[in-house]
């Protein structure tokens, strides 16, 4: 920012030296000095002197002293008005090694006739109280380059974080997009620090500015695409930047295979997904067909898959860090029913039948956080698992009453084939646990007992490892999505009791999302793991925060986070 304010090149290499070891030298305050002059172009300010007046002779300026030489100069040749304000400024910033607040308060300051004035009247005309993303603008004229203002409410200083500044980012860029606008300079508070409130900022702008046009005729975008961002006060921190669109790029994988209908997003395209994940990221993969699937007797996906007239696909992917030992082997576990009528069990008339391309959420989740994890290079080893199918009725399909065999042996009565996914997902966690990892989470969009219990926004979490609920609590926290953990009660399993199997695959009503989990606990023995039921999060049907209308992506920030920690 101080390179475009300063006239003379050279400054910018002073800068980088100066940001390179926090020492400032003489020739750059000088110039600093300069853009202050040049910047006021006040009428009292008749005839600056050149840059060389005052720092002729850099010994005199050492033995007078910084401050007072150039609050002389200011008084002595221009007065003791606003020239002395902000030599004043920019020394007592200068003295606590914050370049970059230095570069804001020139800007800020000698800009301040034409939109800070502009700022206050916009918030007194418009009644603005900051409430949380809350948002007003306005246009400025004046000598400066910025044509519009935009004000963005963050609410309570005692409730700001990270994901506050996603959400009020988010609300900067869509009005930014919506007033027209090619750049956009985005200041807000610290939170944390520089790394983490750059990648905030970054998240809520990426986010909220995707649009998926993939399937439209004539492609929706509404006003010009913003060509540039400016995070000010962020200059150091261009790798947090990057890792955030890297996460980012996942979160969007992740929406559009979820968004994607079931006549275009099936097994086969889910494992021709994977193979180009491979392929990009040099990867490991392993796709095991129906054959390969019987032969380890994954009789519980297999007995879902068989009402399809579409192959099933068990899907593997390993990420291993290169030229170093892993510090933790994990597994990432996630459902994939491409479409999900019921079965035999149909969906009927309010099931939301049209909507269950969503059905393959967590698969969606765990193969955009491969796209994530691949291009941060975490020092973890991570297996992501998803036995990929279609819940179809056909004159294959499993019966109700019918005995399924899973690859542990247990023997499970159907007694409800809309109760599907935690079939597949039984084969799956099994799988996972003879990989030999530390920990294992599944996704699903499991129950909608847990959508009712926790609305929309809140996906439900189930553990009995008390540490590795709050590794993946705390990366949730971190990533702005919201869980809650909720009780394996283990009285609720006499509900999945069968007369002539090992367990009924649904229980009684009352907590069937709690029998849901505890169904899935049957098939992990000695693992840590978590259970997340994402059936509310997936998708919003109206824009809210930096989600749009859609698929959200939702678990892909939160899993990178756990991987990275």
């Amino acid at each position: 920012l101080l390179g475009a304010l300063i006239s003379d090149n050279n400054s910018i290499e002073y800068i980088e030296n100066g940001l390179s070891d926090f020492h400032f030298y003489v020739p750059m305050l000088g110039r600093i000095f300069k853009a202050v002059l040049e910047l006021t172009n006040k009428d009292q300010i008749a005839n600056p002197l050149t840059l060389d007046h005052y720092f002729a002779d850099d010994n005199s300026f050492k033995e007078i002293g910084g401050k007072n030489y150039l609050l002389s100069l200011c008084e002595g040749n221009l007065g003791s008005g606003i020239v002395k304000d902000y030599a004043e400024l920019i020394l007592e910033l200068f003295n606590k090694r914050e370049l970059i607040r230095i570069a804001q308060s020139i800007f800020l300051n000698s800009k301040k006739l034409d939109y800070e004035k502009s700022s206050s009247e916009l918030i007194e005309e418009t009644e603005f109280k900051g409430k949380a993303n809350s948002s007003t603008s306005t246009r400025i004229g004046g000598t400066t380059s910025i044509r519009k203002i935009i004000i963005v409410g963050l609410g309570k200083l005692e409730n700001l974080k990270l994901d506050t500044l996603r959400q009020a980012a988010a609300t900067c860029g869509r009005l930014a997009k919506k007033e027209r606008s090619k750049t956009l300079g985005i200041s807000l508070p610290m939170c944390q620090d520089a790394d983490a409130t750059a990648m905030a900022i970054t998240e809520g702008i990426e986010l909220a500015l995707h649009q998926d046009n993939r399937f439209k005729s004539e492609p929706e975008n509404l006003g010009l695409d913003i060509e540039k961002v400016e995070l000010i006060g962020l200059a150091a921190s261009d790798k947090a930047i990057a890792r955030a669109r890297q996460i980012c790029s996942g979160v969007i994988l992740a929406r559009e295979l979820v968004a994607a209908p079931a006549n275009s997003c099936t097994p086969i395209t889910m494992a021709e997904t994977a193979k180009t994940l491979a392929k990009d990221f040099d990867l490991t993969l392993e796709i095991l067909e129906k054959e390969d699937c019987e032969k380890l007797g994954m009789g519980a996906f297999l007995g879902v898959a068989q009402g399809s007239d579409l192959p099933p696909k068990f899907i593997h992917i390993t990420y291993k860090p290169k030229d170093t030992t892993a510090r933790r082997k994990l597994a990432i576990v996630g459902k994939g029913l491409t479409f999900d009528s019921g079965g035999l069990n149909l969906k009927v008339s309010g099931s939301s039948i049209e909507m269950m391309k969503i059905d393959m959420g967590g698969a969606g989740t765990t193969f955009g956080t491969v796209k994530a994890i691949a291009q941060l290079k975490p020092d973890v080893e991570v297996h992501f698992i998803s036995a990929v199918t279609e819940n179809m009725l056909s004159g294959h399909a499993m019966h109700p009453g019918d005995f399924l065999t899973a690859s542990n042996g247990k023997i499970i009565e159907v007694n409800n084939t809309d109760a599907e996914g935690r079939l597949t997902l039984a084969d799956a966690l099994v799988f996972a646990e003879k990989l030999g990892v530390d920990a294992i989470v599944d996704l699903a969009t499991l129950t909608g007992a847990c959508v009712v219990a926790l609305g929309n926004d809140i996906a439900g979490l189930w553990s009995p490892n008390d540490d590795l609920a709050a590794e993946i609590t705390t990366a949730a926290e971190k990533a702005g999505e919201k869980m809650w953990r909720m009780p394996l009660e283990e009285k609720y399993f006499e509900g999945l009791k069968a007369m002539h199997a090992d367990l009924k695959n649904t229980g009684p009503r009352p907590g069937s999302a709690i029998t849901a989990a505890l169904f899935l606990k049957q098939f992990v023995k000695n693992t840590p793991w978590v259970h997340l039921d994402i059936a509310g999060p997936v998708w919003v049907d109206a824009e809210n925060g930096y989600n749009n209308q859609g698929a959200t992506g939702y678990g892909v920030r939160t899993l990178v986070n756990w991987v990275l920690s």
